[in-house]
Parts: C-alpha cells; sequence; structure tokens
C-alpha cells in the first residue's frame, strides 16, 4: 500500500506474502487500539496481543509506537483514497463525481469511526502527517473542481480556497452523521443534500 509524503520510511516494506498480512495484521489492532485508548494509553505491547503477532515481531516492522502511528494515519488516508477512487466512474459528471466521493467517505467514516480520533491525535503526535492528510484531500479536490471547470460544468476559478471549503464540510458532516449519527438519514441521502449545496448554494435568487 502506497504511503503518503510525511511517512514514506516509517514501516520496513515486507518482502513476502506473510510479511505483508503480518504488517496488517498490525496497522489493523493499531486502529483498533488507538482508536480506543487513544496514542498515550495505547502500547506496542497490546497491539501485538491485539493483532496475534509476536512482540519481537514488532520491529522488524516497526521502530517504535510513533513509527506505527504515522504509517497508521498514512494508511488510512490512502484507504479514504481508494474507497473514493472505487466509488467514481469515468462517465461521471464533475458534480456527480463530488456526490459519490462525499458518499463513499461517510460509508468509510461510519464503519471506521476511530479515524477521527486517530486523525485529530496526529495534529499533536506528529504534524506532518497531519497536515499531509488534509493537503493530500484537498489537492485531489483542486484537481477535480479544475477539471470540472475546463469542460464548463463548474464556474472559472475555482481553487485551493474552495477545494478547502468542501473537504471542510465534507469533515465536519462526516462527523455529525456517520460517527455521531444513528442511522436516521442514510450516506446516499447526505451526500444528495451536501450535493445540493455545491450545485445550487444558500443565495435566494431574485
Amino acid at each position: 500500500m502506497a504511503a503518503t509524503r510525511a511517512s514514506q520510511n516509517d514501516s520496513r516494506t515486507p518482502r513476502t506474502e506473510r510479511g505483508r498480512r503480518t504488517l496488517r495484521k498490525l496497522l489493523d489492532a493499531s486502529a483498533v487500539e488507538f482508536g480506543e485508548k487513544g496514542f498515550h494509553e495505547a502500547s506496542v505491547s497490546s497491539i501485538t496481543r491485539r493483532a496475534g503477532v509476536a512482540l519481537g515481531s514488532f520491529y522488524t516492522y516497526f521502530e517504535s509506537k510513533d513509527a506505527l502511528f504515522r504509517a497508521l494515519v498514512a494508511d488510512m488516508s490512502e484507504n479514504v483514497k481508494s474507497s473514493a477512487r472505487a466509488a467514481l466512474s469515468d462517465d461521471m459528471a464533475p458534480l456527480e463525481i463530488e456526490r459519490a466521493a462525499l458518499a463513499a467517505f461517510l460509508e468509510f467514516a461510519s464503519e471506521h469511526k476511530e479515524i477521527y480520533r486517530i486523525i485529530d491525535e496526529a495534529e499533536f503526535v506528529d504534524p506532518a502527517s497531519y497536515r499531509d492528510h488534509y493537503e493530500t484531500i484537498a489537492e485531489r479536490i483542486e484537481a477535480r473542481l479544475k477539471a470540472g471547470s475546463e469542460i464548463g460544468d463548474f464556474r472559472e476559478g475555482l481553487g485551493e480556497v474552495e477545494a478547502w471549503a468542501i473537504m471542510g464540510m465534507n469533515v465536519f458532516v462526516g462527523l455529525r452523521y456517520a460517527v455521531w449519527g444513528d442511522g436516521e438519514r442514510s450516506s446516499s441521502e447526505i451526500a444528495d443534500a451536501v450535493n445540493g449545496l455545491l450545485a445550487k448554494g444558500i443565495a435566494e435568487r431574485r
């Protein structure tokens, strides 16, 4: 799995399928452990027990708990990206792309609620990973906005500010409905509502 810019050297790439499975177990176990206890209360020993991996084997893959945390943030960022990419198709119009990407994120967040606690902690545990997570997402949104402008579906001049605004909206909508919500509204309904805001704005047309 690709690492993001802030964490390219935080895990040692396994050379065997067994090694890749062990690394996956450690990342999955750390997501649960950090999500439940937070970075400072979680321990390497509890993560390896949860993963069913020998404590000594941990250091084959990571040099420290900090390195594992950085790799986990990178892994989660990649998974968010992959879930959105899987929901998109070449024949989608720009607005539909934004709707589908948000719906996919909401589904991912509802299944991995720990992502919010882990990413929030990254601001203090490893600010570079935290910043990289959001900058990477914003860059993808900005690229989509510019592509939409180029074919005439979006107005001209959209760029970084609009991309960060859309990302911020998506993040907090996810917090409210995917993490705090009780399933009263589906991811598709929420994505439709946000998409309507992008398409129509909020000002009354006179």
